[in-house]
């Protein structure tokens, strides 16, 4: 099921897709698809709107197997590192996405928002001039102590930039 890489993503936003496929923004001016036209505005800009946007994009992209945008998205030396160590590079976030490949827009968007109903957290993020960390946790414990997973990027030539992913084990059983 799609929802599972959004385990991975946020908790493990992937634990429960491992089993389907390992899954785990910015716009590209030659990427331009359907997937982001209705964020497109926000995800070049500089700002905590921006990224978030580029994220939930990220989100939308793997579920729905936009190879083309999630390549341009994540840079080459890009790395997800999950709650047991074990690292999962740029090619095995693409070649799972690549799964999904033809996923209806509409049905991604909708398990998406029930996702996130269903799974409630919150979200920080820090910019320091073009280095932007968004952190997600668990609402009940807080940012300082229910870090469930964050995402670091690079904001280069006007787009964010995925280089980085750590996760944790908090709410992941």
């Amino acid at each position: 099921m799609h929802m599972a890489i959004l385990d991975y993503r946020r908790t493990l936003l992937v634990a429960a897709l491992a089993t389907a496929a390992l899954a785990s923004i910015v716009m590209h001016p030659h990427a331009i698809d359907a997937h982001a036209q209705d964020t497109m505005a926000d995800e070049t800009q500089h700002s905590e709107a921006g990224v978030m946007a580029v994220d939930n994009h990220w989100s939308i992209a793997e579920m729905t197997g936009d190879t083309d945008w999630l390549d341009q998205m994540l840079l080459p030396e890009y790395r997800s590192v999950g709650n047991t160590g074990t690292v999962h590079p740029k090619a095995a976030i693409v070649a799972g996405a690549a799964k999904r490949k033809g996923t209806d827009l509409a049905k991604a968007k909708l398990e998406f928002a029930t996702y996130q109903k269903e799974h409630p957290y919150g979200s920080a993020v820090v910019i320091h001039g073009d280095t932007a960390v968004i952190t997600f946790y668990d609402p009940s414990l807080g940012p300082d102590k229910g870090v469930k997973s964050s995402d670091v990027f690079v904001y280069v030539d006007g787009h964010w930039h995925a280089i980085y992913s750590q996760h944790t084990a908090v709410n992941a059983g």
